[in-house]
């Protein structure tokens, strides 16, 4: 994987969405096509071999590759929504962010118990989105539960671990500093 080539096309925003977050905007690599090649081809090598039957992306940014790479490990997508998105039966949790609480939601006939799920998104910084996630999907009892991150922040405290005995990988660690 060419990492100097996602962290030249990277964006960093300062001070957003509230003053001193820097905020990894990840959709500068979606819009190159040689950046989101690397991201999928680097998430779908890391996965290949693991029986994925879903792939699980988290609202928002995490639908881009989450798609791409479940279409290219021939499994299903299944979207983590925000409240109210998703037009039929839902399960929900809630967690905190950096900057306040939020909720996600997934469908509760998303993932069965013979499922082997890869739960994707964006950035890992406080963990809590993440947490949130893995542990919507567990509650299906899937036969396993891996997380992957285009990006994990290495520096942000993490106010919500994620759970233990799931393993995690990122393409790029990075800090805030």
């Amino acid at each position: 994987m060419n990492k100097d080539l996602l962290i030249k096309n990277l964006r960093v925003v300062p001070d957003y969405p509230v003053k001193g977050i820097m905020f990894f905007d990840v959709t500068t690599l979606f819009k190159d096509k040689e950046c989101m090649k690397e991201i999928v081809d680097a998430i779908c090598e890391l996965y290949k071999d693991k029986g994925i039957t879903k792939v699980a992306g988290i609202e928002s940014r995490g639908f881009i590759s989450a798609a791409a790479v479940a279409h290219r490990l021939g499994a299903g997508f299944v979207p983590v929504r925000k409240p109210g998105k998703l037009p039929a039966d839902t399960i929900r949790e809630t967690y905190s962010k950096e900057y306040g609480t939020d909720m996600i939601e997934i469908h509760t006939d998303a993932i069965t118990p013979d499922d082997i799920v890869l739960v994707h998104d964006d950035i890992l910084a406080t963990g809590g989105t993440a947490s949130a996630a893995i542990s919507l999907v567990k509650k299906f009892h899937p036969k396993a539960v891996f997380v992957n991150f285009i990006i994990d922040i290495t520096d942000v405290p993490r106010t919500n671990p994620l759970p233990d005995g799931v393993p995690v990988t990122s393409l790029l660690q990075l800090s805030e500093n």
